[in-house]
């Protein structure tokens, strides 16, 4: 009898239009190099054209597609028509996010709207907006946001940040729902705490750097590489029957 292997689906992104939100910099920036060597080609998109237009020189300089999108999330209106006139795409990353730690009992009302405006009302409106085009086109997709173990824990001075991402694994599990007849997949990816610009401030304080190197089992603190390989599973046929769920890059903080 000669047996026939199952084969593995491909991790491969040829074909497929990406946007990538957030990618002038972090983990945005290295989302859309990950997608573009699987052989996406890629659409970054932040608020800082320059910014993005340096790094599209810098992937197209390595061979890749790659092409720069002005796009700030926290206009939606904005937002949705910039995607429906540059779409449909087949796989969305959205990095955007904002975060202004502080105690609780200090919050400020426009702190607080700035932060729910990024990363619950952009993200929400972006993620729909990519939906429709895909509906409209009769074409399947994944689409990815980037979430946060904060999203599944607290943390000192995190109320409103852990509250903004608890909020995105909520929706994201409802869009999953809805929209998998139509071969729409929605998922999160929750990093650890990554060494970005935008986590510099943190990084600044021994005290809180002990802190996560005490929640984090793995010893370290993550660099953008190591949430490189999760955003291309999750845009790949790899993750096919992956859908309204959160991928955990956290080095084992919310295992225990």
């Amino acid at each position: 009898m000669v047996l026939t292997l199952p084969k593995t689906p491909s991790f491969r992104l040829e074909g497929k239009r990406a946007l990538v939100v957030g990618a002038s910099s972090g983990i945005g920036l290295g989302a859309a190099v990950a997608l573009a060597e699987a052989g996406a080609d890629v659409v970054l998109a932040a608020r800082s054209l320059d910014r993005l237009e340096a790094a599209v020189a810098a992937i197209r300089t390595a061979g890749l597609s790659a092409e720069a999108l002005a796009l700030d999330v926290a206009d939606a209106a904005a937002t949705e028509e910039v995607v429906a006139s540059s779409g449909p795409f087949d796989i969305l990353v959205n990095s955007a996010g904002m975060a202004r730690h502080g105690p609780a009992v200090e919050t400020a009302h426009a702190d607080f709207d700035a932060v729910v405006g990024v990363n619950i009302r952009g993200a929400y409106f972006l993620t729909r907006a990519v939906a429709r085009g895909l509906i409209a086109a009769g074409r399947p997709g994944s689409l990815i946001n980037i979430s946060s173990q904060m999203a599944h824990v607290g943390g000192v001075d995190r109320a409103v940040y852990s509250a903004t991402k608890h909020a995105v694994e909520g929706f994201t599990k409802s869009m999953a729902i809805e929209w998998g007849k139509q071969g729409i997949r929605v998922n999160t990816i929750c990093p650890t705490f990554v060494r970005t610009p935008m986590t510099e401030p943190t990084f600044a304080n021994p005290e809180r750097v002990k802190w996560i190197l005490e929640k984090i089992k793995l010893g370290r603190v993550a660099e953008v590489a190591d949430i490189m390989g999760a955003v291309t599973f999750l845009a790949s046929d790899a993750s096919a029957m992956i859908t309204g769920t959160s991928l955990r890059v956290d080095g084992g903080w919310t295992a225990g």
